[in-house]
């Protein structure tokens, strides 16, 4: 009696188990790459976005107030602002907030926001 008791309580538990196996939910789906996060700031109204938020201290459009202790970015070297932004990015470059701006940025976005401002007269 008592070795069909054991049997029957394995059987229970081998049923249980493997319901318990099937009722499972799906695995959540594979977020995609950083990557794909980013491009639709590189497309031309991305980056007017982007170059929108230099605004409140760099102008609008990237021209300067008369008088600003700010650099406006309208028409400087894209090289030049890349450097500057990489030099931000990694802390080697005096600044009260740009630290932490910069590094919100990736590569591709720096290059087109650089470039953008350059194209700016």
């Amino acid at each position: 009696m008592r070795r069909i008791a054991l049997y029957l309580a394995g059987a229970l538990a081998a049923v249980a188990t493997s319901g318990a196996l099937a009722q499972q939910p799906p695995a959540p789906p594979t977020p995609p790459p950083p990557t794909a996060f980013a491009a639709p700031n590189l497309t031309e109204s991305g980056v007017r976005s982007m170059a929108a938020t230099c605004a409140m201290c760099h102008g609008t459009g990237g021209k300067a107030a008369p008088g600003s202790v700010v650099p406006g970015l309208a028409g400087r070297p894209a090289a030049e602002m890349v450097t500057a932004m990489k030099q931000f990015q990694e802390g080697k470059r005096p600044a009260t907030i740009m630290h932490q701006i910069a590094k919100g940025y990736g590569e591709a976005e720096v290059a087109a926001l650089a470039d953008y401002f350059a194209r700016q007269r």
